[in-house]
Parts: structure tokens; sequence; C-alpha cells
């Protein structure tokens, strides 16, 4: 989870499902941050996944002591370019495919490689005009490596690229995102990839309680919260994910699924961070992906919880208390992932 400052204008959801991923139903994964010096092995990790048939993984960097725990698993895998590769991978097609190569082909099918992000949250920012060059050269070398049909590359955004989010109906991107996301959708419209997004109503409800109530960002208002011409909003998962959506039909993306890269709720750190309220999003969430949002009804959201455990080399101490897991494995509250 890269800046929440620029995340908190909206969030949303995500979650676990004992099925492997099939492409049109909806799917929970778990994302496996590893900023700790208390973490169990890759091994233990994969193990961990197996026994509560959590069915997909998303990891941060293609880290080889992870690839080779996951080899054989069948554990649908996610897996991020990181941020500081995107320049390299951008200016030189041969870096983009000495990644795919060394990554991705040297542990294919073994692995089953599902999407690549190429860079997290990096749009608007520094690193943002590199994002689509490395999306094509990273294309364009799975294409060599004839894994383009398989496996389906993307980038991950943080709310922060919507301008106008409320109503989601109006939904659009930022006069600083648009010039990078227009082409993206384009891509991503041509070789039929979703959008990978971030989605945490828990940074909106904190940085806005005056408006946003915590049942409708805990996914337990009881009632219409939001009415947006035909569409009714119970929920600001729904009311995020259904923004990005408006903002894609805007520029030509209509065609364009939405995989939720990360959802969840800390425990600890901040307002409103009790183990109930973590215990209640994550599990609401997992029950609710299957409907779809309004705007797409009945199209199951794919979607990856942030994250597996608790990790304590990150800050502040919110930042540590996300986890579904202790360290020592042992479950922060439980939870049913089917």
């Amino acid at each position: 989870m890269a800046n929440h400052s620029i995340c908190s204008v909206i969030a949303t959801a995500l979650l676990i499902s004992v099925l492997a991923l099939p492409t049109s139903v909806q799917a929970i994964g778990v994302c496996y941050g590893r900023l700790g010096d208390n973490l169990p092995q890759p091994s233990e990790v994969v193990d961990l996944y197996e026994s509560y048939n959590i069915g997909s993984m998303r990891i941060y960097d293609p880290n080889h002591d992870v690839l080779e725990a996951l080899r054989g698993s069948n554990i649908q895998l996610l897996v991020d370019v990181p941020n500081d590769q995107l320049q390299s991978l951008a200016s030189d097609p041969s870096a983009a495919n000495d990644w795919v190569q060394s990554n991705v082909v040297a542990y294919s099918p073994s692995v089953s490689f599902r999407y690549i992000a190429v860079g997290n949250e990096a749009i608007p920012g520094d690193k943002a005009q590199y994002v689509l060059p490395a999306m094509q050269n990273v294309q364009n070398a799975l294409a060599s490596a004839n894994l383009q049909s398989q496996i389906k590359v993307s980038t991950s955004v943080s709310t922060g690229v919507l301008g106008v989010a409320y109503p989601p109906s109006e939904g659009s991107f930022s006069s600083d995102a648009q010039p990078y996301m227009n082409p993206i959708v384009q891509f991503l419209v041509n070789n039929g990839a979703p959008l990978l997004l971030n989605v945490y109503p828990y940074f909106s409800f904190r940085d806005d309680q005056a408006q946003i109530s915590l049942s409708y960002a805990l996914f337990t208002s009881p009632n219409v919260v939001v009415q947006d011409g035909p569409y009714g909003y119970q929920n600001l998962f729904d009311a995020i994910v259904d923004a990005a959506y408006a903002s894609m039909e805007k520029v030509g993306g209509s065609s364009v699924a939405i995989v939720v890269s990360e959802s969840g709720w800390p425990s600890a750190g901040d307002v409103e961070t009790t183990i109930d309220n973590a215990r209640t999003y994550n599990q609401n969430l997992i029950n609710h992906v299957g409907q779809g949002t309004p705007r797409r009804s009945g199209s199951g959201i794919e979607a990856y919880i942030f994250a597996m455990f608790n990790e304590n080399q990150k800050d502040p101490e919110l930042e540590r208390n996300f986890g579904l897991f202790y360290p020592n494995k042992q479950p922060v509250y439980p939870i049913n992932f089917s």
C-alpha cells in the first residue's frame, strides 16, 4: 500500500475464495507484503494460504524465494514490477524481456501467473510517464514467450487518479492523471486486461467523518445511503469502484473490468481501527464481491485483501496493523474465506 494521502478520496474492498480464479467469477486473494523482520518463511506462507483456501496472492516484487515456494501450488499470482524499475523497463525493451524471462518464464507453468502490475500507485507522480511504455514492453516480452493470452499486463492505481468521485456516475480522472490514464485505458481495451484498483473506504471515512458514516464504510448500512440516478449505494466500496468505472467509460473504456488489487481495514493505530471493525469490513467484503456493483450488477469482482500479515517495519503504526494474521501465523480475528 503506497501513499494513502492520495488514496483517501475514496476506497474499495476485496476478498478470498476457495475457487481458483476463473475469468468471469469473483475470487478473493490476499496481498503478501514482506516488510517485517519476523515473518514466516515463504514455504510456510504458501502452506498457510492453502490451509485457508486462499486461491490467489499478490506480491510486490518477483522475489525468487517466494516464486520457488509457489511452484506447483495452483495459487493464482499477481506480481508487481516495482516502481524503481519502471524507468529501466520503459526505456529498454531488452530489460523488459530480461525481467519477463527471469521472473516469469523461468517459473511458468509451475507458478500460475495471472496478472503483472507494472507499477503500484505510480500515477500521478514523477514515475507516471514510464508506466505505459513499461507496460508495452512487458506485454511484448510476454508475447515473445507466447504467454500473452494467459497473463494480463496492467498497472495498480489508487483512487488518487480520480478527480471526481461523487456522485459515482460523475466519476472522472483528475487533470494530473488523465494524460497517463487515457492511453493506459486504451491499452487495457486492446489487450483485454483489467484495471487494478486499490480501494480503501477506511481512509475516506477517517478523513471525512462528518460526511461518511462508519456503517457506510463497513458494509453495514441497512438502507441506501447514496442514490445516483438508477443506482442505489449502501456501501462506500461500491461507490468508489463505480466512480472508477464511470471514469473509464468517459474515455472509451466501457469494456475494461476492475480488479481490486488492495482493500482492507486496520485493526489498530488510528480512529475506529478495532479488531471488530477490521473483521467486519473484510468479512463483509468477502461476502459482498460476488454481487458486483450497482453499475456492474451480477459481475463478480476479483479482489485482494491487504494484507496477509501485520508487518512491523512499516510506518506509521496504522500501516503495521492491516494483517489477517500475526507473524506467528495465528489469525488476528476469525474470518471465513469461502
